[in-house]
């Protein structure tokens, strides 16, 4: 198998060309994907090569893009629907919560919802607090969908080709930080990466650090530097947050048994939440120290740069929890 080095927005552009050109039924539609090339130029290209057909520039309405995509799927096609960012899918809840995830349960498998929801997720940036939102916890809340964070190149290219053909709905959140940032992805058509499946980035026997999307790397660069002092962390990238990998999660608690969850949202019913929950009901007795949480600062995002970087994660806070479950 080949690999080449590639930023994750050519990854996934890889991954929507390849599927378009494998499955005649597979289209991209939303605001800007055609004409302009992507709002983060993920579909460049896409317009000259597919046609209007099958590249669908839509109007500045996000509830209209995710009913029709909606719609779309029940008939038979496979729509990948893009939303400039995260922050506006919540104008497109009830489409995506009350009908693409529950449509395949209330008519007990009549309708089948192939559909995928791309959209850019994050903090920072100096974009404001009405565009600085990291909220795939709330999505995960609700099931009969799936949801995708991938941290590398190679996890987006591999999970977006198996989101698209999955019969089941699939939001795939795409860090915006990451996009710029390359990796090795490897160059095959059949590239594809299970569903629920976490991967274990860095193995340790200290402290498991549990994250997903950017976080993944403040975990990293975290692990780099406390190596230096003799303390090795296991870094678990979940990579999907529903179906939740807590098995891999477990396997790792148990055998550092201490944990830091770092993630980009809010800390209020989050992501951190529930793996403390489950870790906590599941593995008691192999926890040694409580298990502590990185997130964002519980308050909408400043905009003044100081105060931004401030409210966020990074990995100077994750080596401090560490220090902390290590005392």
């Amino acid at each position: 198998m080949m690999v080449r080095n590639q930023p994750m927005r050519e990854a996934l552009r890889s991954a929507l060309q390849e599927e378009m050109r494998r499955d005649e039924r597979v289209f991209v539609m939303g605001e800007e994907v055609g004409e302009w090339q992507g709002t983060h130029r993920i579909t460049r290209g896409f317009l000259q090569e597919f046609g209007e057909r099958r590249v669908r520039d839509t109007p500045i309405s996000e509830m209209a893009i995710a009913g029709a995509a909606v719609g779309a799927a029940m008939n038979g096609l496979r729509p990948v629907a893009e939303m400039m960012t995260i922050s506006f899918a919540f104008l497109a809840m009830d489409a995506i919560v009350n009908h693409a995830a529950k449509i395949r349960y209330m008519f007990d498998g009549e309708f089948e919802v192939p559909l995928v929801i791309r959209a850019a997720s994050g903090w920072g940036d100096q974009a404001t607090a009405t565009h600085s939102h990291s909220p795939e916890p709330i999505f995960a809340h609700f099931p009969g969908m799936y949801l995708a964070c991938p941290s590398t190149p190679a996890d987006a290219k591999g999970m977006l080709k198996t989101a698209i053909r999955d019969p089941n709905p699939v939001l795939f959140c795409e860090s915006i930080a990451l996009y710029p940032r390359p990796g090795p992805v490897p160059n095959d058509e059949d590239y594809l990466l299970p569903i629920g499946e976490a991967a274990v980035k860095r193995a340790g026997a200290d402290v498991t650090l549990v994250s997903f999307a950017a976080g993944v790397h403040w975990c990293l660069q975290a692990a780099r530097e406390l190596s230096k002092e003799g303390i090795e962390c296991e870094v678990v990238d979940l990579r999907w947050l529903r179906p939740l990998d807590m098995d891999t999660v477990i396997a790792s608690f148990q055998k550092t048994n201490r944990c830091v969850v770092v993630e980009e949202s809010l800390p209020m019913y989050s992501l951190g939440s529930e793996v403390a929950a489950q870790l906590q009901e599941r593995a008691f007795d192999y926890m040694d120290a409580p298990i502590r949480r990185v997130s964002a600062a519980d308050v909408p995002l400043p905009f003044a740069r100081e105060l931004e970087l401030m409210a966020l994660p990074n990995a100077d806070k994750v080596i401090a929890s560490v220090r902390e479950v290590l005392r």
